[in-house]
């Protein structure tokens, strides 16, 4: 369920009632130079210290590496802000999975895979990368990112805060037995505790993925609508914040 573009896009007529305190976040991130011979490696990467700070700084997500652990039914998880230098190797593996790369399409060398973070670690905080850790083991991927900030609010009614998740699970074997429902639930949850201007989570999976868009439907989310975006059709899932306990 990879992003509609890179997720640090500059603010374009589809931002909605931008509050004051964001635009002020979002003009206080800083923005590194690129390497003087444009090359990406993992060196080249955002240290541990500095990608904590772009994921804090301005508090566009509401500080996403602060949120403690949640129970689910396979174990205790949590959102792990990623840190290339650790976490590269491992995401790189994943994309190359042939069930997660015809989807996200980021299979190749690590350099494809550090590209892809870097744009969102030295970008300014509107996309968070993150490990999901279950019972202290790395085993997913995802990204949390301001739907309302992102061009995908170009192809729906967006409203100010809406947050939407990007999910890969990295192991065949946590895959089809209900890893994903469990995770995206438990997400939604922890966006819903810990962004209290937040009243929908959103997610845009492609069409063609049924295990995904199943998922989202067990895991709360509603279908919407399908939506053309540029590099795929999507359906448009929605949990609401109203229906959280009802579901």
């Amino acid at each position: 369920m990879p992003p509609t573009n890179p997720p640090a896009h500059s603010l374009g007529d589809d931002t909605l009632d931008l509050r004051v305190d964001d635009l002020v976040a979002l003009l206080a991130a800083g923005n590194p130079s690129p390497s003087p011979d444009g090359d990406i490696t993992a060196a080249d990467l955002p240290d541990g210290d500095s990608s904590d700070r772009h994921q804090t700084d301005g508090d566009l997500l509401d500080s996403v590496a602060d949120w403690a652990p949640t129970a689910t039914r396979f174990g205790a998880f949590q959102l792990v802000p990623v840190h290339p230098d650790r976490d590269l190797p491992l995401i790189a593996r994943w994309m190359n999975a042939p069930a997660v790369a015809a989807f996200w399409e980021l299979a190749g060398p690590e350099t494809v895979t550090a590209e892809h973070l870097r744009t969102q670690l030295q970008g300014d905080g509107r996309s968070v990368p993150c490990l999901g850790v279950l019972d202290d083991v790395p085993m997913s991927y995802f990204e949390l990112y301001r739907a309302d900030l992102d061009p995908l609010a170009r192809h729906y009614p967006a409203r100010p805060h809406d947050t939407g998740i990007h999910l890969l699970v990295g192991g065949a074997t946590d895959r089809g037995r209900g890893v994903g429902t469990a995770l995206l639930r438990a997400v939604a949850e922890l966006v819903l505790d810990h962004r209290p201007r937040c009243t929908r989570v959103v997610a845009e999976p492609d069409i063609r993925n049924t295990p995904s868009v199943s998922a989202f439907l067990r895991a709360g989310f509603r279908n919407t609508a399908e939506v053309d975006l540029p590099d795929k059709r999507a359906a448009l899932m929605i949990r609401d914040r109203p229906l959280r306990h009802s579901l």
